[in-house]
């Protein structure tokens, strides 16, 4: 059975212009092309009519990339949205908390959702996790996501792969099951 007769939502989370800035996150992202995967996500969506969500992050930091006066608070021009598709606007790490999101799911009667976005151990994971605790079938695709490097609690530096991996570990069979680009194409 194709997983489009589950009539899946496709979360898009945070695919925002600052997220190019790679510097401002702790440099040396993985998946430099995530952007494109999800767009040829996002098209095959649109191709099949099947619900879509786009969630961006707006930050109360007037600092912040993320915040709405700053030109990184716009989508990526690999997924822009175009007339009719849903915006969900949050504050938090969840697309969750503080939105109309679960409502919106649920008055389509949707319980199948694949996530993609940026960045995997942040905003995604949060989605991700409450996307499980809430019970709906959840697929994450793993190069549709990216990270930056981080510094840990001692001053060590983590490579933003093992950042990825590790993530994705921590999700896997628990809260979602993790695809890549390819196992989703051949299961829609």
């Amino acid at each position: 059975m194709k997983l489009r007769t589950k009539k899946p939502a496709l979360i898009l989370i945070d695919i925002q212009k600052a997220f190019l800035d790679e510097e401002y996150w702790g440099g040396n992202r993985n998946n430099k092309n995530a952007e494109i995967v999800c767009g040829k996500i996002l098209n095959k969506w649109r191709k099949l009519n099947l619900p879509l969500f786009h969630v961006r992050h707006s930050s109360t930091n007037l600092k912040s990339k993320l915040n709405q006066s700053n030109v990184g608070f716009e989508f990526n021009e690999n997924v822009l949205p175009i007339e009719n598709e849903l915006i969900i606007t949050k504050e938090v790490n969840s697309a969750f908390i503080d939105t109309d999101l679960k409502e919106q799911i649920d008055k389509l009667n949707i319980n199948t959702l694949v996530i993609i976005g940026i960045t995997t151990n942040h905003c995604v994971s949060t989605t991700t996790r409450m996307a499980g605790n809430f019970g709906y079938e959840t697929y994450l695709i793993s190069d549709a996501t990216a990270t930056f490097d981080r510094i840990g609690i001692n001053g060590e530096k983590y490579d933003s792969e093992t950042i990825h991996l590790t993530a994705l570990a921590n999700l896997n069979d628990e809260f979602a099951t993790v695809w890549n680009f390819e196992k989703l194409m051949s299961e829609i």
